[in-house]
């Protein structure tokens, strides 16, 4: 999701990007977050330094586009009910959150974010904005099907969710419930229901 301009010369591979996003993936798993370099991305991925810096700007924002959004692609969900909508969401969160490479990168990506707010603004508008807005048709439905008044603080609520999960899995690391996401579902789609 780097919004750079197309460089000259060869398109893009989609193999060495996947090659390359696989590669972060199993570095941060096997040596975690601060020992995993591009150089050692570049060499298992079998292609050029050169070839990620010009996709991503650096190691934080290869290794949260490379853990942190595997589920962006998938179609939005449509159960016909709020709740229905949140718990596939929440659970497709829930199992990003607790993938082995998510438990690795999180603690050194919480500290580059920390320490570099042009880092944290590149997260938020590459990659967490363009999610975020998929998941508002989810919330422009439950209007329609009138679950949810239309004055609904559609990101305040969306950020409840995010955090209820970052926290209990992510943050505190427990294993989650089978049942966690429709719990968290339930609870918020009550809350913001329309009496």
């Amino acid at each position: 999701m780097n919004f750079s301009p197309p460089s000259r010369g060869r398109p893009r591979d989609p193999r060495s990007h996947e090659a390359i996003i696989s590669a972060t993936t199993e570095l941060v798993v096997e040596v975690g977050y601060a020992a995993t370099s591009i150089g050692a991305v570049a060499a298992r991925a079998g292609v050029g330094k050169d070839t990620i810096y010009r996709r991503w700007p650096g190691k934080p924002e290869l290794v949260f586009e490379a853990v942190f959004t595997t589920t962006d692609d998938a179609p939005t969900p449509d159960t016909g009910t709020l709740a229905g909508d949140l718990t596939v969401l929440l659970q497709s969160l829930v199992d990003e959150f607790h993938a082995p490479a998510a438990a690795a990168a999180l603690p050194g990506l919480l500290a580059d974010f920390a320490s570099d707010p042009e880092l944290k603004a590149r997260i938020r508008g590459d990659f967490l904005a363009p999610s975020k807005e998929r998941l508002q048709v989810v919330f422009e439905r439950a209007v329609l099907r009138r679950e949810i008044a239309a004055e609904t603080p559609v990101d305040l609520v969306l950020d409840t969710l995010a955090g209820a999960v970052f926290f209990h899995v992510g943050l505190v690391g427990e294993h989650p419930d089978p049942q966690l996401a429709a719990l968290l579902a339930a609870v918020v789609a009550k809350g913001i229901e329309v009496r």
